[in-house]
Formats: structure tokens, C-alpha cells, sequence
């Protein structure tokens, strides 16, 4: 049984002389041979024949060709990737090239982290005769780096098709973007007695400023406190009059009656405190925010034990969100869950894996 939209893809084809073709859509490839040289294709499916193209036919034998005519509630594939390309590209990502059977690629223009509306990016291919295909949401991405992809399926897609799919694009307020990292300057907390009285040497330290070099942060002060809150609360404020706009601390996160970092956070008047979240390795993670007087917030990342020795955790998740201005409260650390077990490769290769790409 035929399927009917390949055959209404084909009722415009025509038979035509090549000298009157000059303008026309190739509904066909045209190979070429030159014995010993070279052998494929001369020209593609949909290629739109220029003046120039005629002598080079006929020169391959074609006097008459079959070529589509577009009627006036359908698109060329090109044109239709274009309109496509720009109803999905929002803030920090441009076009790649130009299009290529109805294909166009969409890059990086900055690095950051890549935000798909997954809602609107599913309306997007639920129309049919259209798609895109991204990079997971929430990616870390470079500048030139591929994060998506659109095309038009058919040679002719109906006009109304494509536009539907801009309006889906238009009212998401576009689908694919990538935001811009801010440079923070970060305040650390290192909490425990043990590290704080010099029983074990400090691993925290060490990570955490690589982490935070890997986006460019800078460091505003390390602060060392045993389990008290009121030493903790303290260094936590001269770290704020420092200029610190991101705090971290380190340790104190779980239920033990010593484990006093939370509540020390709380103290200094922190806001919207989410503890625990769904991933592994960061279970016991917090997330805060401390609003000041110039009506900004500073976040404040609770970091557990696992971050002195598992290679990615849910630190390396959130910080980069945090730094693009999004707001994480429960929600965000609830849905991490699906895809939020790192499988602890030997040869880790974060963010190009599954570790927080469920969301």
C-alpha cells in the first residue's frame, strides 16, 4: 500500500527541457562519470537549477529533466530549515553554515550551559515533516561545539507545518539556548574538628578551587572552622564583607550531632534552604540563598564528605546552573534523580555522559 504522503510529495513532478529549467527543483540526483577521474553525484535531489548549471547537463547527456514545482502552501526543504533554524535558536547559539537538504546545524556561539525547553522542543516534533535533535539539557558546552540540529523531512513540507512548528519556537520564547557562566568570586567554609585542629590534612581545598578555576572564578578567602556554629556563622559573614558572591562550605552535612553547618547557614539568615537532593554521589547536598541589601541573592552550596574524593558529584551539577542565575530549590535536586547515579568510570569523561542528563 502507497504511503500518501510520499505520493502527494510527488504530484508536482515534471518533465522538462533543460534549456527551460533555470529556476526549476531537481526531483532527482544526477550522476556523473569521467572515466579514470571521478564518479558521484553532479547535482542533488532539490537542487535549484542556475543558468550556469545548463551547459554542465547537457554536457552529461540531459536534455530534459523532471523537476518539482512548489505550490503556493508548500516550502523548499532550505527555505523550510530556515525558518525552522530561527524559531528554535534563543540566546547564545547561531546557525552553522547553510543548509544542506533541507539540514541545518546549530553551534555554540559562546561557551555555557546548554538549556533546552524540552516541553516545547517535544511540541516542535509532534507536528511531523519537521524535526530537532539536541545535546541533553543542562550540558556544558564550548564555543563552535554542535548542540543541535533541524530539518525539514520532506523535499516540500506544507507551509502551515512550518509555521505551526515557529509558533511553537516563538512561544517557548525560543528552545535552544546557551547561558552565559558568570565568573563568581567565591567564600569557602571548611568545616570538621578533625581538619581544623590538623588530625587529617584537608582534601576539600584542593578540588574546589580546580572546579572553581574550571569557570573561571576567583577565590575571595578559605576560612578553616571546627564543628561550632557560631565560628562557622562568623566566618561565613566575613567572607560575605570580603565581596564574596557564591558561598561554599565543606563537611558538617549529615545528621550526627556535631554536624552543625546547616544550621550555621540558617543563622546568618539564609532563605529558601533545600537539604538533600537525589543523586549519588551528593545525597546530603544544600542548597541557600542569602538575599542582600542591593536586592541581590548570594547562593550558598552545601558540599557533604563525597566531594573530597568522588571525582563528579552533585556539586559539579549544580554549580554551573547556580552561576547562569537559575533559582534550584527542591524541584530542580528532585528531578536530577533519574539520571543522577554516577557510574564512577575509570576513565571519566563528564559532561560527554549520562550523569545528570535525566532531568
Amino acid at each position: 500500500m502507497c504511503d500518501p504522503t510520499y505520493e502527494a510529495n510527488h504530484t508536482g513532478t515534471t518533465k522538462i527541457a533543460v534549456q527551460e529549467s533555470v529556476g526549476t527543483i531537481l526531483a532527482h540526483d544526477i550522476t556523473e562519470i569521467r572515466r579514470g577521474e571521478f564518479k558521484g553525484r553532479a547535482f542533488r535531489k532539490g537542487h535549484i537549477i542556475r543558468e550556469e548549471d545548463v551547459c554542465h547537463l547537457r554536457k552529461l547527456g540531459k536534455e530534459n529533466l523532471f523537476v518539482l514545482h512548489i505550490a503556493e502552501d508548500e516550502m523548499h526543504e532550505n527555505d523550510a530549515a530556515y525558518a525552522l533554524a530561527n524559531a528554535l535558536l534563543g540566546e547564545g547559539v547561531i546557525i552553522e553554515g547553510e543548509p544542506k537538504e533541507g539540514k541545518i546545524n546549530i553551534i555554540a556561539e559562546r561557551d555555557g550551559l546548554l538549556k533546552i525547553n524540552k516541553g516545547a522542543l517535544l511540541e516542535f516534533n509532534m507536528l511531523g515533516d519537521v524535526m530537532c535533535a539536541t545535546v541533553h539539557n543542562n550540558t556544558l558546552v564550548r564555543k563552535g561545539q554542535s548542540v543541535g540540529g533541524t530539518r525539514a523531512i520532506p523535499l516540500l513540507v506544507k507551509k502551515d507545518i512550518v509555521h505551526a512548528a515557529v509558533g511553537v519556537g516563538e512561544k517557548a520564547g525560543k528552545i535552544i539556548h546557551v547561558k552565559e557562566i558568570r565568573k563568581p568570586k567565591a567564600g569557602i567554609v571548611i568545616t570538621g574538628n578533625e581538619v581544623y585542629y590538623g588530625k587529617i590534612k584537608d582534601a576539600f581545598a584542593p578540588v574546589i578551587t580546580k572546579k572553581l578555576d574550571a569557570v573561571g572564578g576567583e577565590i575571595v578567602g578559605v576560612y578553616y572552622a571546627p564543628d561550632d556554629e557560631s565560628f562557622i556563622e562568623a566566618r561565613l559573614k566575613e567572607l560575605i564583607n570580603a565581596g564574596a558572591d557564591l558561598l561554599i562550605t565543606t563537611g558538617g552535612m549529615s545528621v550526627d550531632p556535631d554536624d552543625v553547618t546547616r544550621f550555621a547557614i540558617r543563622n546568618i539568615g539564609a532563605a529558601d534552604i533545600t537539604y538533600g537532593s537525589a543523586v549519588l554521589p551528593g545525597a546530603m547536598f544544600l542548597v541557600a540563598y542569602l538575599d542582600t541589601d542591593n536586592q541581590s541573592s548570594i547562593p550558598i552550596l552545601g558540599i557533604p564528605a563525597c566531594g573530597m574524593y568522588a571525582k563528579r558529584t552533585i556539586f559539579d551539577l549544580i554549580l554551573p546552573r547556580v552561576l547562569t542565575g537559575e533559582r534550584i530549590g527542591r524541584k530542580e535536586l528532585a528531578g536530577l534523580g533519574h539520571g543522577g547515579l554516577c557510574m564512577n568510570c575509570e576513565a571519566c569523561r563528564y559532561p560527554t555522559c549520562s550523569f545528570g542528563k535525566g532531568e
